[in-house]
């Protein structure tokens, strides 16, 4: 895999706390990077997959009924209490 370099701005705490967790790991700065980045586009993609299956179900008319969102909205309501 080829990689290519550019740069990012931190705040300087975010960049002590990064080379911390880097040293403690054994691990470097830039590997720490490239980690929090692939999480950061799985993540992304998983959500964006799911709002477009949710659009798709709207679109072909499949809602929860409104018998199930009170039920829904009951239980959580109930829990926070």
């Amino acid at each position: 895999m080829s990689t290519e370099a550019f740069t990012v701005r931190a705040d300087r705490k975010k960049v002590q706390q990064l080379d911390k967790l880097a040293k403690q790991q054994a691990r470097s700065r830039n590997f720490l990077v490239n980690q929090a980045i692939d999480q950061f586009l799985e993540v992304q993609a998983w959500q964006l997959e799911r709002t477009k299956e949710g659009i798709r179900a709207a679109d072909e008319g499949r809602f929860v009924s409104d018998d199930e969102m009170t039920r829904i909205f009951n239980k959580y309501d109930e829990q926070a209490r």
